[in-house]
């Protein structure tokens, strides 16, 4: 499981309607019947229209300055192996958001009208999206740009003799491209595997758009408040505040394998995530002391990550070089700060 948790963009010219971020959330729908598309959907409702969305969001935004986000877009990726354990994939993810939303407003130090927050006071709105892209920072872009840098020089050399600038023959350059292209080690379908290009087999996720302020406009509930649990003082009044991330995140994932009956290996869980932040060779000494199939499996699933270990593993003691370290904790620090679960 992969979840973000990210807020509405504030800097630079940025727009402060959710507008663009709705419009960017419709792009699967383009193309499709009336009958194939996806629409929002909340807690109690489905097939909610963008517009709506739009105006609810924009609307929902009392005593906030032009610099704080209006919402915060949440992405909820299951894995592979995740979506393969579910039967209806859009419905089920649809059911788990429902549900997961009520483990978001627990997750809130925070007291309305004297009571904690229920999903009733979360404002949200979600959508199943069905494809996902290659990104720049995805193992297979990062590991064929060595190839892309020399196909792009190749290319420009290439033009360069086109417009009698230098000496050369295209043809020979036009070979040399092709056989570059084909040793790039990472294809799909025979092609280089770039940025934009679809990613293959299931990639259903879900997106949800969750309001700053409370259901009655009136709150204010901010996932992306640094404070797990404190107090303050306001006006004279003591004030609760804060939201706590490692909870939601580690109740999230409890609330997939009871709700779909998932068993979960040691390597795709949160907490071991952040042990391999922390503590590396603790958190490989805890896999090697795993029972034999499911040592297999973990590794197996750290091979297809792009976590980088070692050829071998001894099996009595692990030993890491310094450098290997910190490309562990460079590679987890970006997933545990920007509020991540999963590899």
């Amino acid at each position: 499981m992969y979840i973000t948790i990210s807020p509405q963009q504030t800097k630079g010219n940025f727009n402060q309607s959710v507008s663009d971020y709705v419009a960017y959330l419709e792009k699967e729908n383009l193309d499709l019947a009336i009958p194939e598309k996806e629409y929002f959907f909340n807690q109690n409702g489905d097939e909610i229209a963008a517009e709506q969305v739009i105006v609810e969001i924009d609307k929902n935004t009392a005593r906030l300055s032009k610099h704080e986000p209006k919402f915060y877009a949440i992405t909820v990726s299951p894995s592979p192996a995740e979506l393969r354990h579910l039967q209806n994939p859009t419905m089920d993810v649809k059911h788990y958001t429902r549900e997961l939303m009520k483990t978001y407003a627990a997750s809130f130090h925070r007291e309305i009208e004297g009571r904690p927050p229920n999903v009733d006071d979360i404002k949200y709105f979600a959508k199943v999206e069905h494809q996902r892209h290659f990104k720049g920072t995805d193992r297979e872009i990062r590991e064929n740009q060595p190839t892309a840098t020399k196909i792009l020089e190749l290319q420009h050399h290439m033009r360069r003799i086109q417009r009698g600038e230098e000496q050369g023959k295209v043809s020979t350059l036009q070979k040399r491209i092709a056989r570059l292209e084909q040793s790039a080690p990472h294809q799909l379908d025979g092609k280089r595997i770039v940025q934009g290009m679809p990613k293959p087999g299931m990639q259903t996720h879900v997106h949800i758009i969750v309001s700053r302020r409370d259901a009655s406009n009136s709150v204010s509930l901010s996932p992306g408040s640094k404070y797990k649990a404190s107090e303050v003082v306001l006006h004279g009044k003591t004030v609760k505040r804060g939201f706590d991330r490692d909870r939601f995140f580690t109740e999230s994932e409890k609330l997939f394998d009871k709700q779909f009956g998932y068993q979960r290996n040691f390597v795709e869980r949160y907490q071991s995530r952040k042990l391999l932040l922390n503590n590396p060779k603790l958190y490989f000494g805890a896999i090697l002391g795993l029972p034999a199939n499911e040592k297999d499996l973990a590794l197996k699933l750290l091979g297809k990550s792009g976590i980088p270990i070692l050829p071998s593993i001894p099996t009595n003691k692990v030993q890491f070089a310094l450098k290997t370290i910190k490309a562990l904790k460079r590679g987890m620090g970006k997933a545990i700060n920007s509020g991540s679960i999963g590899i």
